[in-house]
């Protein structure tokens, strides 16, 4: 599968089967997340693998849906600001790094057969106790990780002519 065909594939998984999931493809998506480009190189992240089993309704109190701990991983990126690069105005880039460290790793995810789906709108002070998140890190993104129990739909995109400018 070339990259565009993997990048219109991917969809945003909202069930999942009871089936584990590899430690090898655990593995390799995680090593796409560390591969993904950072400013300076720096890799302002941490990547939390959160299993879900006997789990789940603590699990369920950063994202309340049956579906988020339904697979048989959850994962977690937190930005680390302290350690990222920072440009001349002042501005940090470490969830910038991280959006695109999970953005690799939800496309290693599909390249593999597995699901995921972004959750951004999460309790994040749920999401800091359960998981005892250090006060320094800023949790950006889950996603469950798993295999699909649901089928792929052509997604809805705006067109292109919408969305680039040549100048």
């Amino acid at each position: 599968m070339d990259f565009l065909e993997l990048a219109e594939k991917r969809y945003s998984v909202r069930a999942y089967q009871d089936k584990p999931v590899e430690e090898e493809k655990i593995k390799k998506i995680l090593e796409a997340a560390r591969l993904a480009p950072t400013a300076a190189n720096r890799q302002p992240f941490r990547l939390l693998v959160i299993p879900t089993e006997g789990r789940k309704e603590q699990l369920r109190r950063i994202y309340p849906r049956d579906w988020f701990v339904q697979a048989p991983y959850i994962i977690a990126i937190c930005a680390v600001p302290s350690e990222a690069w920072v440009r001349r105005d002042g501005r940090g880039y470490s969830v910038v790094d991280a959006t695109i460290a999970m953005d690799h790793l939800i496309l290693a995810a599909a390249s593999l057969g597995l699901g995921t789906c972004w959750v951004a709108a999460f309790d994040e002070a749920a999401a800091r106790e359960v998981l005892q998140i250090p006060a320094e890190w800023d949790p950006v993104v889950f996603t469950p990780l798993g295999y699909p129990a649901d089928a792929w739909q052509p997604k809805k995109r705006r067109p292109l002519e919408d969305l680039v400018i040549w100048k």
